[in-house]
């Protein structure tokens, strides 16, 4: 008799692959590398911001408020760089999502516009939402930031 016929064998394989899994750590969180982030060592994450989509910037936001989650507030430092059409989801005349780059503002998650990109669309720092910062470019500062340590996801 072939086992796969047997009315048993659903319930064998489900056993199996749940044993597997907890055994090989499949099923488990993510494992947090050392040194393990804490206020003195947080993690570095930023995230650029190259749209003015309103479903594309509310995605990122969603991303910046899960890795906060995931760490704590206290643990990780956030920043989104934008630069290219993302700037306009930063200016006050055009931002699909002001109230909360405001709050996520209130939690410390850095904005950054490219100065180059205003520069560009005729724009200043002015023209931005309240706490957003200026740096001459966005991309050379993504490169800094990263040869600081700084960790890159581009949503």
């Amino acid at each position: 008799m072939n086992i796969r016929s047997h009315a048993i064998f659903p319930l064998l394989l489900a056993m199996m692959v749940s044993f597997a899994a907890s055994t090989s750590g499949f099923a488990g969180d993510t494992v947090l590398s050392d040194p393990k982030p804490d206020m003195d060592n947080p993690r570095k994450i930023m995230l650029t911001l190259t749209t003015n989509d309103p479903a594309e910037v509310n995605s990122i936001l969603y991303n910046v408020i899960n890795i906060q989650k995931f760490y704590g507030m206290d643990n990780v430092q956030l920043a989104v760089i934008a630069y290219g059409k993302g700037v306009r989801a930063l200016m006050k005349e055009s931002s699909p999502v002001p109230d909360r780059i405001s709050s996520l503002r209130q939690y410390d998650v850095e904005f950054i516009a490219c100065e180059n990109t205003l520069t560009a669309i005729d724009k200043t720092a002015k023209h931005l939402l309240e706490g957003v910062s200026v740096v001459t470019a966005g991309i050379p500062e993504i490169v800094e930031r990263r040869l600081r340590g700084w960790n890159y996801i581009h949503p």
